[in-house]
C-alpha cells in the first residue's frame, strides 16, 4: 500500500522523522513486503544477502519509491538497482534493526553507561550478517538526524537514524562501509531549522584542520606493555620518583620541510631522548583533535580522536607503547572545563543549548570566549567521564592533568558581580562540577589501577588530592596530585629579583613550606611560565650572562630538592633563550654552546640523583621526608633542609642565593660522619666556576663547615 503523499514528500525531502516506519522490511498481513527509496532508478530487484533473488520490486512512484512483496521472512536485503543505463548493487540499511539494546538506554538515562565509546560515535561492526559502520548520536532534542559523508554524496536524505524512545540517542547501521570513510551528522534543530553539519563527539579520528569532518576509524594496536602498567599497579605514585618533561606535539621539533613530526618520527627522537635526560614521564599539552593551532589544543573539538596533525590515530598508540617499552609514562592534558564554539563542534548541538548552558552567566566563559559543559546534566557528565576512561583504555595513558580546574569550581570564576548565578544555598561554588571531578576520579581510579590524575587548580580548594568519600558526595575531589602554583609563583618571583635585594624577600622561599604538605603536589615549571611576553626562564634571572645561568642552575638543584614531584617544559631544560612559540622548533642548535649544554647536563644529572635517591623522592608528599636545616639565613640569603625517608640515607639540600661564596659555612647536620657532595650546580661540567667542597665534607657534634658556591645549590649525602 502506497504511503500517504505527505509521508512521501517529508521521506524525500529529508523531514520524515522515523524513516524506519516507511522503509526497510516488514512483515504485513499478506507476508513479507520491502519499500525503499532508490533515487534514479528505474527497476530494483530484492536480495537476501547471500545473493538469493527474493523478488522484484515495482517503482510506485517516480522519485524512486518502489514497493512491493518479497519472498521469506523479514530480514536484512540489498537490492540490485538499474536505470539511466547505469546498473548498481546497494544493502538496505533500513532493513536491519537494532544494534543498541534496552540496558544501553537505562544506562545512558542515568547518566551511569562507562562503556559509551563501545556504543556511541562510529564503529565498524558485523551486524546481521553484513559488515559496516554502526553510527550513534545523542540530540535528544533534534526533529531528524542523518549521517551524511563521501559514500552518500553529503545527502542528509539517505540516511536519515532511528531515534531511541526517550533517551534521545540516534542510531543506523550502514552496511558496506569500512574506515578512512569521511562523515558529519546533519541535524535538524526543534524549530524546524537545519543546522549547520556537526562533526561526531565520539569521532576516533578527524580530519586534518582545516577540514573538519570525522573519520571512520577502528582501534586495534597490539600491546606490548603489560610489565609497564603492572609495575604502575603495584607502586603508590607519592612515593615514587615522578619527574614530568611537558612538551607540545607540533613543537618540541619539525621535520626537514617545516612540517610536524608524525607519532613515528617523535618516538624515534623524543622517546630517546627523555631517557637519555632520566625523566620519568612525558606530559603532552593537549593532542586532542582541535581546528586552531595557537590555541595549542586546549579548544579542543574532538576529545575522543588523537590529532591528524600528527598522521594516523594508531600512530599515537604505537608511541606511548615504544615509551612504556622504554620505562617511560605518557601524561595527557585533559580540557573538561570548556569547548570553543566552531559551528561543526558542541555548541548548541541539536538545535538546543545542549552540551552547555543556556544562560551565558554559566555557559560562556569570559576569558577564552568558549562554551562551558553543563556539567550538572548527566548525559554531559557522562560523556566526559567516558573520555577521560577512553584514553586509559584505548590508549593506555599513564594519567592525566586537569587543565583550568579552578575555573570548574567557582561560578564567579573571571566574572564580575552581576555576571554570575549564585549556587542554591547563596555560594560561589560549582557543585555540579566537584560532582563531575569526583564522579571522573573514582571511575579512572576504580577501572586502570595505576593511572594518576593531576589538578591545575590555583586556588585553595580544600582536599584537591585527598580521597573522595565512600558515598561519592563528600570528601575530597579525588585527584593523585596537584600542581603546586604557588611554589611556581613566589619561587619565580625570588628568583626574578636582584640578588642584594632578595634577603628582603626570604620569605617568598619558606612560606611554600607552610602547606607543602596539605596536598600531594607536583611543581610545575609549564609552558605558561615562557610565553606571551614572559620570556624563557633564563631570561627570567637577574644579572650579566653567567649569572643568569648561574642563577637558573640553582634554580633547578634547589627544585629538585624541594619536596615534590617535578615538571619542566620543552626547551627550558637547555635554557632556552627565545619565548617559546608553537610555531616553530625549539632552538636545538643552542646545545653547541656549553653554557646551555651545561644545564641540560644539569638536569639529567638531577633526574638522576631525584631517581636514584630514595631520600629525595620517597616522602615528596609527606611532612615527615623534610626538616629545616637554616631557614632564617636572610642575611646571607641561604636556604638548607633535610630530605629523608625510612631507611634511606638523608640528603642535605644547601642553596646560595647570592653572587658571593661563603667560604666557611656552618651548616647543622643530624648525623656525624662524612656527607658526599653529590651534586653541585656550580661545577665546571654545568658550566659553573668549579667552586665545591672537593667531594664532600666531615660532620662533628651535630655541624660541618662547607663552602658554598656563588649562585648555587649543592647537595650531601650522608656516608657515615
Amino acid at each position: 500500500m502506497k504511503p500517504p503523499e505527505g509521508a512521501i514528500v517529508a521521506l524525500i525531502e529529508g523531514r520524515h522523522d522515523d524513516p524506519f516506519s516507511l522503509l526497510g522490511v516488514h512483515a504485513g498481513p499478506g507476508g513479507t513486503f520491502a519499500r525503499a527509496w532508490l533515487p534514479g532508478a528505474a527497476t530494483a530487484e530484492a536480495h537476501a544477502l547471500d545473493g538469493t533473488a527474493l523478488g522484484t520490486l515495482p517503482r510506485i512512484d517516480d522519485r524512486g519509491l518502489f514497493e512491493g512483496p518479497i519472498d521469506g521472512d523479514p530480514q536484512p536485503v540489498k537490492y540490485h538497482a538499474e536505470g539511466g543505463g547505469a546498473d548498481w548493487w546497494v544493502t538496505d540499511p533500513y532493513s536491519f534493526g537494532p544494534v543498541l539494546g534496552p540496558v544501553d538506554d537505562v544506562l545512558m538515562a542515568e547518566g551511569t553507561h562507562h562503556r559509551l565509546h563501545d556504543k556511541m560515535g562510529a564503529h565498524l561492526i558485523e551486524h546481521e550478517g553484513a559488515h559496516g559502520v554502526h553510527f550513534a548520536l545523542w540530540a535528544p532534542n533534534a526533529q531528524r538526524v542523518s549521517v551524511v559523508g563521501d559514500f552518500n554524496d553529503w545527502d542528509g536524505r539517505r540516511h536519515a537514524m532511528r531515534k531511541r524512545g526517550d533517551v534521545g540517542v540516534w542510531e543506523i547501521f550502514i552496511p558496506d562501509i569500512a574506515e578512512y570513510r569521511a562523515y558529519k551528522y546533519e541535524i535538524v534543530g526543534p524549530d524546524g531549522r537545519l543546522q549547520p553539519l556537526k562533526a561526531d563527539p565520539f569521532a576516533f579520528a578527524s580530519e586534518l584542520r582545516p577540514a573538519t569532518a570525522s573519520i571512520t576509524r577502528t582501534l586495534a594496536h597490539e600491546w606490548a606493555d603489560t610489565s609497564h602498567r603492572a609495575h604502575w599497579a603495584s607502586v603508590d605514585p607519592r612515593r615514587v620518583p615522578i619527574s614530568i618533561y611537558e612538551v607540545h606535539a607540533g613543537s618540541w621539533d619539525r621535520d626537514a620541510e617545516g612540517w610536524f613530526l608524525t607519532w613515528d618520527a617523535l618516538a624515534d627522537r623524543l622517546i630517546p631522548y627523555v631517557v637519555e635526560m632520566g625523566f620519568t614521564h612525558i606530559e603532552f599539552m593537549p593532542i586532542s583533535e582541535h581546528p586552531y593551532d595557537p590555541s595549542w589544543g586546549y579548544q579542543t573539538t574532538g576529545l575522543y580522536a588523537p590529532s591528524a596533525r600528527f598522521g594516523d590515530v594508531e600512530g599515537f598508540a604505537r608511541f606511548v607503547d615504544g615509551a612504556h617499552l622504554a620505562g617511560i609514562g605518557v601524561l595527557l592534558d585533559w580540557v573538561p572545563a570548556h569547548f570553543p564554539t566552531d559551528a561543526f563542534g558542541l555548541a548548541h548541538f541539536d538545535g538546543t543549548a545542549l552540551y552547555e548552558h543556556e544562560d551565558p552567566r554559566l555557559g560562556f566563559h569570559p576569558d577564552w570566549n568558549t562554551a562551558i559543559y553543563n556539567f550538572g546534566r548527566r548525559e554531559v557528565s557522562s560523556f566526559l567521564v567516558n573520555n577521560a576512561l577512553f584514553w586509559a583504555e584505548r590508549y593506555h595513558i599513564d594519567g592525566l592533568r586537569v587543565d583550568a580546574v579552578a575555573s570548574m569550581l567557582y561560578r564567579d570564576y573571571s566574572r564580575e558581580a552581576g555576571e554570575w548565578i549564585p549556587n542554591d544555598t547563596g555560594g560561589r561554588e560549582n557543585w555540579e562540577a566537584v560532582a563531575f571531578l569526583r564522579d571522573m576520579n573514582r571511575a579512572v581510579y576504580g577501572q586502570h589501577p595505576g593511572i594518576f590524575t593531576i589538578a591545575e587548580e590555583s586556588t585553595s580548594w580544600p582536599g584537591v588530592s585527598a580521597p573522595v568519600g565512600d558515598d561519592g558526595k563528600s570528601g575530597g575531589l579525588g585527584f593523585g596530585f596537584k600542581w603546586n602554583m604557588g611554589f611556581m609563583h613566589d619561587t619565580l618571583q625570588y628568583m626574578a629579583r636582584d640578588p642584594l635585594h632578595r634577603k628582603h624577600h626570604h620569605g617568598e622561599i619558606n612560606f611554600g613550606l607552610v602547606y607543602a604538605f596539605s596536598e600531594n603536589f607536583v611543581l610545575p615549571l609549564s609552558h605558561d611560565e615562557v610565553v606571551h611576553g614572559k620570556g624563557s626562564l633564563l631570561t627570567k634571572m637577574p644579572g650579566d650572562d653567567w649569572q643568569q645561568f648561574a642563577n637558573l642552575r640553582a634554580y633547578y638543584a634547589f627544585m629538585w630538592g624541594y619536596p615534590g614531584k617535578k615538571m619542566l617544559f620543552m626547551g627550558q631544560e637547555f635554557a632556552q633563550r627565545r619565548e617559546w612559540s608553537e610555531g616553530r622548533a625549539l632552538d636545538w642548535d643552542l646545545r653547541n654552546a656549553r653554557s646551555h649544554e651545561g644545564i641540560r647536563n644539569l638536569v639529567r644529572d638531577l633526574n638522576a640523583v631525584y631517581r636514584d635517591k630514595p631520600a629525595l623522592h620517597a616522602r615528596d608528599c609527606e611532612a615527615e621526608g623534610f626538616e629545616w636545616l637554616i631557614a632564617d639565613d636572610a642575611a646571607n640569603s641561604v636556604f638548607a633542609w633535610l630530605r629523608k625517608a625510612p631507611g634511606a640515607k638523608p640528603v642535605a639540600i644547601i642553596a646560595n642565593m647570592t653572587p658571593i661564596a661563603r667560604a666557611p659555612y656552618r651548616i647543622p647536620l643530624p648525623l656525624d660522619g662524612r656527607w658526599c657532595e653529590i651534586i653541585n650546580s656550580d661545577a665546571h661540567d654545568y658550566w659553573g666556576s668549579g667552586l665545591g667542597n672537593l667531594g664532600g665534607v666531615v660532620a662533628e657534634n651535630g655541624a660541618a663547615w662547607v663552602t658554598l658556591p656563588p649562585l648555587a645549590t649543592i647537595m650531601l649525602e650522608y656516608e657515615g
